[in-house]
């Protein structure tokens, strides 16, 4: 969606629930992707999840969005390589993050410029997820690249797994917070740029609440 997140987000998580027949108590705890992404659409998911969290007296679980598409690529096309998972950043940029074949994290997320994989790459054989494989195709010439057969978008099945393999990394919601690699596109008279920094700058998930 490229607008509506707010009233279209909840009925959806009602929907849901009574499909699976379940009441909110039932919940163990609440797990959201916390970015990189859109402004609005992480702002607006994880309001709501932290919502749900203190509603619920539920621990929260923060899954960054590239870890999220990852998690949506099979095992059997993961073997013998390192998955990379791009998203499109828009003006000419990408947000990657490199995983070994058991999605353990080898490089955290960055937003990037495509002619700098290659360094982040280096030289390995890579399974590519995301809706920036192919700017990641072109700007890795002569590479072993295997592109993912999964979405090129995080699933909420993939977030659900995640938070049920690792519910040490759950904490309470007032403390999660959202991951941006680049500052809000309009910014104060006399302010920086919108994205002023260098394209390659990145953090660990959830260590980054800045742009």
């Amino acid at each position: 969606m490229t607008r509506g997140h707010a009233e279209a987000l909840l009925p959806m998580v009602e929907s849901v629930m009574a499909e699976a027949r379940l009441a909110y108590p039932g919940l163990d705890m609440i797990a959201a992707t916390v970015g990189p992404g859109t402004f609005t659409g992480l702002r607006v998911g994880l309001a709501t999840a932290r919502g749900l969290a203190l509603a619920c007296a539920r621990p929260l679980l923060g899954v960054g969005t590239l870890e999220a598409l990852a998690q949506g690529t099979g095992e059997v096309e993961r073997r013998g390589r390192h998955v990379l998972a791009v998203m499109d950043a828009r003006r000419g940029e990408l947000y990657a993050e490199l995983f070994a074949s058991d999605l353990a994290s080898l490089a955290g997320p960055r937003r990037i410029l495509p002619e700098a994989l290659g360094a982040l790459a280096a030289g390995a054989s890579l399974l590519l997820v995301g809706d920036g494989a192919s700017a990641a195709t072109k700007a890795l010439p002569g590479a072993d690249l295997l592109r993912s057969q999964a979405p090129p978008y995080p699933d909420a099945a993939g977030v659900a797994a995640i938070a049920a393999r690792t519910p040490e990394r759950a904490r309470p919601g007032q403390e999660v917070r959202p991951l941006y690699l680049r500052g809000p596109g309009a910014s104060p008279p006399g302010a920086s740029p919108p994205g002023a920094g260098s394209p390659g700058a990145g953090a660990p998930a959830g260590r980054r609440p800045g742009g």
